[in-house]
């Protein structure tokens, strides 16, 4: 809801790691934003699994999570993670992440 908020249409939603990283493999977009929790790959394995592909690789990454401790934050950093948003959050607040990423939307 708080993507179509800030005006965000093109959005396709996985339930679950692998199922996302199929679609993006088969269709890379400028953004993911994943949850660390998913079943099948949580969302630093699905961060790894883009960055070794070369059509992947330069995604956009933003991680986001309740519970991103020191470790989850560092290793989705040194896997090339480009920012993160700790839950709840509110639409000004992903507003933000994503154009630290992306650019003014």
């Amino acid at each position: 809801m708080a993507l179509e908020e800030i005006g965000l249409k093109k959005v396709d939603f996985q339930s679950n790691g692998q199922d996302a990283l199929k679609a993006i493999s088969s269709r890379p977009v400028h953004l993911v934003i994943s949850d660390y929790n998913m079943p099948g790959l949580d969302g630093l394995q699905l961060l790894q699994a883009l960055r070794a592909n070369k059509l992947t690789s330069r995604i956009g990454f933003i991680l986001v999570s309740g519970r991103l401790d020191e470790t989850i934050i560092a290793t989705g950093r040194k896997l090339g993670m480009n920012n993160f948003l700790r839950k709840p959050f509110s639409t000004p607040q992903i507003r933000q992440c994503i154009e630290a990423v992306v650019g003014r939307l």
